[in-house]
């Protein structure tokens, strides 16, 4: 599982600078910039949703 997340937050990481890198030359309501945040969101979600699942109540 921890290989997983490991995997899924590179995989944020690139996401989001890849977006960063976007934006400077685009209008954020681009088509593009919209997809690549979207997809930064689908993955941000995907990882709150593993993590919040496996956490052990205190």
């Amino acid at each position: 599982m921890e290989l997983d997340l490991d995997c899924l937050m590179n995989l944020i990481e690139t996401a989001r600078v890849n977006l960063n890198n976007s934006a400077k030359y685009k209008s954020l309501t681009d088509p593009c910039i919209l997809e690549m945040s979207q997809r930064l969101d689908h993955l941000i979600n995907k990882y709150y949703l593993i993590t919040k699942t496996c956490r052990i109540p205190s």
